[in-house]
Order: C-alpha cells, then structure tokens, then sequence
C-alpha cells in the first residue's frame, strides 16, 4: 500500500514579513526581536538586502514558538523585494510611526500586502517618543482605508516601542494567534520546495540563494532547481551560517554552488537524484519560450545604453525599479546589460560601440581590465552604495547628453487694425500690441483666425510717426512688413525668435 504522506501534515511556523516606510523601525524591531545589536541602517544608506531569521518566542501562556522573520527594505526602491517578501511570508507586521502616520511606502507596503492576500497585524511604533499620538495615527491609518479594530475594521494592532521593547512580546502573541487561525501546516516527509528571496554572487563562493521552505524538509545530497537555475545541496546553512546536513520548514537556508543566479520571488523544488533533475531541466529546455509585455519603442528619442552590476539580485532589480521612473521628453535610457559581481571588461564591451554609454556599479568595483578599457573609450561610469545617489548621477548624466533641438519662443502679439498700402512684398499697415512687444529685424508669424498663414518680417516700426525700435503692449503702431503673405485687419502678427534649448 502506498502511504498517503499528505496524512502526516503537521503544524508549521509562520513567516513573518516587516514592512512599512523608511525609518519607522523596521530593522529596530527585528533586532530588538532577535535581541541582537546588528541594526542595517535605513537613514540615508537604506537597507540594502533581505534577510531572514528564526527566532523563539514564549507567548503569556508559557509555550515557546519558533518564528520565521524576513527583514525586507522598506525604501521604495525596493518595491519588487518588497512584493517578494510577501510571496514568501505567511503574515505581514505593516510597521506604522506614531510620530509620522501614515507616508508613502506605508501605502505601497499596503497595497502590496492586500496584492498578496496574507494576514497582517498593524504595529504602530516609536510610542516612546514625546510626539508619538497614537489616536491621530489610527485616524491616519483610517484616512487611508487602513481600519483598525475599534476604527471601523477589524485589523488587529499592537502599540509598540521597538526601542524600549514595550508591546513587543504583545506584537508577537498576536502573530502567534493570528498563526493558530491561519493554520499553517507542512509536511516533513516530503521533498522541500519554497521560495527564494535573495541571490548574491562571492568571488570565492560562488552564487548563492536565501531560500524560505515552505514545506518538506531539505536534505545534503539532494538538487534544487529554480526555472533553469540549479545547485547540488552540498553547501546549505542556517541562518546563523552554520554548515547543515537537514532543514525543514519554515526555516530560512542559504544554498551554495548554484549554476547561474536564480530569479527572486520564485519557487523552487527539490529532486532526489540528479536524474530526476535533469528529466526536469530537458523538460523545461523543450518548452516554446513565451515572451511578454510589448517591446520597447523609444520613437525618436536619443538612446543612452547602460550597464548594471551590483552585489546581489535584489539590488538589480532595486535599480531597475527606480530606472522605470525616470521620464524623459527627448533621451531613453536602455539596460543593454545588468548582472553580479565586479564589472569586467567584457561588460563594457557591450556598450563599446557608443561614447554616451553609462556603467553603473553598486556595491561593486570595476575590474582593472573593464577600468582601462573604459578609461580609453572615455565612457561615464562611477561605483556607489546608496541607490538614491547612483540615480541622481544617471539623472544628471542624462541632462548633459540631452540633444538640443530648435523651439520657437513668442516675444510678443500685435493685431491688425488697418491695412494702408503694398508694393511688392511689402506692406504698411496700422496696429497695437495686445502682449509684451515687438521689435524691429524680428520675424513674425502671421495668424489669421487661429491658423498660421504664413511668416514675415518687421522692416520698420513708428509711434506717432516717429521711428522706434520696439513698440510695448499696449500701444498702437505704424509698421514695415516685409511678407509674400497679404496683411488683413483683424490677422495677429506674433513676434518669435529661434532658440536652442
């Protein structure tokens, strides 16, 4: 008889996900949690990876209970890592100041929150401070369609000091509770599969992936793949980076030795032989490729090319995030090329062919090879650590290499009021200007009920019969235009002038 292993499903820890906006203490709590004093800094420099930790918690009724957190940015540059986070969590702690309310990435950390469907708890924190107002915060949580208990909803929350500790072990018996309901199960007898939330590439290591088991345990001598990313289990650890033989859910593991960087925000699965792991890649090998989203169309912009390297998959597709928003009326900008590790000349040699070409790296170096080569080719390029300053230098190295085009700048209206006589192509005629001024030796538009007819130029201007340079608004005129176009009462002349810009 085959054994029915879905009968021996049991329950599971839940994975908590931290989110909210930038400096509302995010990394504070989850330190103060893993009682640990290794705080990423959000102020500035931002928190730049993911990561997750498993901590034991002993709720008011004295049972311990283990708990998976993963600490995602809360910057909104980090908005796919974010959308990751909750693919992998079970709940969500959306992580509210009591001084600030409701800003910006609380909205997208919502909105991402309700997209993915988990439970979450609302935590509003920095109680401790001399402006926190906890009643104003609800009402802003409210304002923004976030209804807490009491408010008109029923999303639980907890006042908290992430600092002091107050309402913490109150935060974590809601999250246990909110757990028990959910029930959460797995089951250890099958192989383990779940969600990667992180890629790095070390020189000595290799590629590695954070992977979160979601069900099954993970076993040395196993496969995992990711889509066509895989890794033998030889190296795994734990959070703590201590080598294991064996994990089981929902414990955070970090898988060395992969064969190329596996997508973030993916499953992954295991396979018992390589056999088995190699049916699964041919398999994967022989399907039609599908292609989506509509292909980039610049028209006819300027196309600047850009290569990106970073330290980790999660601050490529951070960069990325943030390219998507820069708008630009007459230059594209276009990632022909984004990976990890060093940038080496290799890398430059994909945007050798143009000198506006940009390399960016962040939290990476260029090689002496990719140096020399870009040196000499005199191509833009700089290495950063705070994301914020590797787009403000791309924003500013698009404005330099802005091509200027010719526009036309109105100086100034006049309308006709008579026409007096023509000889040849000129025409004398009476008018007032109806705005700014107009000039002698400057060309005019010639507009006749709203529609260009044609252009001129102004030869001669008089006031009161006496020759002048410039005419202002509001006064009448005797004029010279030179024009193939005839003049009617009624047509506005409109001075311009051609400028670069």
């Amino acid at each position: 008889m085959t054994k029915d292993l879905h009968t021996t499903a049991i329950e599971r820890p839940p994975v908590i996900c931290i989110m909210g906006h930038i400096d509302h203490g995010k990394s504070t709590l989850l330190d103060y949690i893993r009682k640990s004093n290794i705080v990423e800094g959000e102020a500035g420099g931002i928190t730049q990876h993911i990561s997750a930790y498993e901590v034991e918690h002993t709720t008011s009724t004295g049972d311990k209970k283990p708990i998976t957190f993963i600490d995602t940015p809360g910057h909104a540059a980090f908005a796919g890592i974010r959308e990751c986070g909750t693919a992998a969590a079970d709940i969500a702690i959306l992580v509210v100041s009591a001084e600030d309310g409701v800003k910006t990435q609380t909205l997208e950390a919502y909105q991402c929150i309700e997209s993915a469907g988990v439970p979450y708890v609302v935590a509003i924190n920095k109680i401790d401070k001399p402006a926190a107002n906890i009643e104003r915060t609800k009402i802003s949580l409210a304002e923004s369609g976030i209804y807490l208990e009491g408010y008109g909803g029923s999303i639980s929350y907890v006042p908290i000091s992430a600092k002091t500790g107050e309402g913490i072990p109150d935060l974590l018996d809601m999250l246990i509770l909110t757990a028990e309901v959910s029930e959460f199960t797995g089951n250890p007898d099958l192989l383990a599969r779940g969600t990667i939330i992180e890629t790095e590439r070390d020189p000595k290591k290799g590629i590695s992936a954070t992977l979160i088991i979601k069900d099954g345990t993970l076993k040395a001598g196993q496969f995992v793949a990711c889509g066509h990313a895989w890794s033998p289990t030889r190296i795994f650890e734990n959070f703590k980076g201590e080598k294991i033989t064996e994990a089981t859910f929902s414990s955070p593991v970090r898988l060395i030795g992969w064969n190329e960087a596996p997508p973030t925000s993916e499953l992954w699965q295991t396979f018992k032989t390589k056999k088995e792991l190699e049916s699964y890649l041919s398999e994967l090998q022989a399907a039609p490729i599908k292609f989506s989203g509509p292909a980039e169309d610049f028209g006819e912009k300027k196309v600047i090319p850009i290569v990106i390297k970073a330290d980790t998959i999660g601050s490529v597709e951070a960069i990325q995030h943030e390219l998507k928003k820069i708008e630009h009326e007459r230059i594209a900008l276009k990632v022909v090329f984004s990976g990890l590790g060093d940038i080496t000349e290799s890398d430059v040699k994909y945007v050798s062919g143009t000198k506006d070409a940009l390399i960016a790296a962040f939290n990476v170096k260029l090689d002496a090879q990719a140096q020399a080569l870009v040196d000499r080719l005199e191509l833009d390029n700089a290495t950063f650590s705070i994301i914020y300053k590797l787009t403000e230098w791309i924003e500013s190295k698009l404005v330099e290499k802005t091509p200027m085009i010719e526009v036309e700048e109105v100086l100034g209206k006049a309308k006709i009021l008579k026409f007096f006589s023509s000889t040849r192509d000129k025409q004398i005629i009476g008018g007032k200007v109806i705005d700014k001024e107009i000039k002698v030796g400057h060309q005019v538009k010639i507009v006749r009920r709203e529609v260009t007819i044609g252009q001129g130029l102004i030869r001669e201007l008089q006031q009161t019969k006496v020759k002048t340079d410039s005419v202002q608004e509001g006064f009448e005129f005797g004029a010279l235009i030179e024009s193939k176009m005839e003049l009617a009462p009624g047509d506005i002349i409109e001075d311009f002038v051609t400028v670069e810009k």
